[in-house]
């Protein structure tokens, strides 16, 4: 049977901005539960589709097998599976996808009860090694650096002592703590726990890194007048991407601490779409509230070659 249809975010945004086509092949770096990948197809093109999540593979059922393809392989592989300079278009939908944070068994989110996992794959550490098994500063650096939670410290001494008597193993359990060692909801709108559930998560799956290598390779994958679009759901991976765009198209100096250094008078290698990121409209918000804090930033790739990283 058929998986149910998924809303993405900012599809027409990103249909506009990619402009699929009979006859071109587009990578979905990030196929989730196939929302782009349908619209892709359905405007006649090509799909290579990227997840590392086996999962995923449920949703492909139906899709037409003579023009798409679906690799359980980070999206930084891209390039060595499409090859260089191959593809007419890229895009990634970056984040934890709704159907990983609506199968409680995942252990994504903490508004449901299951296994403190958080792997988009099958294989590394779990949250629950981590949270159990990191000195309390890596802890501590974790939730600050990639949650911006100011109360880091706080949060990981507290998990330190309890872990001492009985390790963590639930997310419920672990939402419930963290929320009780802050103070309690005083009537926040955000639940205590988002920012340390967010660190967690990106931590486990190494979701920046992948994202600075995953931007590379589409740079390496695009035909010259290809096009990148990516969707960004929080404020760390939006300056990964603002900052790799701005500097291959010229816009700054040099490198930033998110991207290599490079050989100084390199020509750019994309030509930015528009200026700054393009937000959900307000009825995409009312829709579906995870869009809220969506961005959509996009480029062209130019003819000029493939960046090479300062030795």
């Amino acid at each position: 049977m058929t998986a149910a249809p998924h809303t993405s975010v900012l599809l027409d945004e990103v249909l506009a901005a990619m402009k699929p086509a009979k006859g071109e092949t587009v990578v979905d770096g990030t196929f989730g539960a196939g929302g782009y990948t349908r619209a892709f197809l359905a405007a006649g093109a090509s799909v290579i589709a990227f997840d590392r999540d086996p999962t995923a593979a449920r949703f492909a059922e139906g899709l037409p097998a003579d023009r798409f393809r679906l690799v359980q392989a980070r999206f930084s592989e891209m390039a060595e599976v499409a090859g260089e300079g191959a593809v007419d278009a890229v895009a990634l939908d970056l984040g934890v996808s709704s159907m990983q944070l609506d199968e409680s068994e995942r252990g994504f989110s903490f508004m449901r009860d299951g296994p403190l996992d958080m792997r988009m794959g099958e294989a590394g550490p779990t949250a629950a090694d981590l949270v159990n098994g990191a000195e309390t500063a890596e802890l501590a650096r974790i939730l600050y650096v990639y949650g911006e939670e100011r109360q880091s410290r706080r949060i990981a001494a507290a998990i330190a002592k309890r872990r001492a008597e009985q390790p963590f193993s639930r997310t419920l359990e672990l939402a419930e703590f963290i929320e009780k060692a802050l103070g309690g909801r005083r009537g926040a709108k955000v639940h205590p726990a988002t920012r340390s559930f967010q660190a967690l998560r990106i931590a486990v799956n190494d979701e920046l890194s992948e994202l600075e290598e995953g931007l590379v390779a589409a740079e390496r994958t695009l035909k010259a007048g290809g096009r990148l679009c990516v969707v960004t759901f929080h404020s760390l991976e939006d300056r990964i991407v603002k900052t790799f765009l701005a500097v291959r198209a010229g816009r700054t100096p040099g490198g930033s601490r998110h991207a290599p250094p490079v050989a100084a008078g390199a020509p750019p290698s994309f030509q930015l779409l528009f200026n700054g990121a393009q937000a959900p409209s307000a009825a995409e918000v009312e829709a579906n509230p995870r869009a809220r804090s969506a961005k959509l930033r996009a480029a062209i790739r130019t003819a000029a070659p493939v960046w090479r990283d300062a030795a």
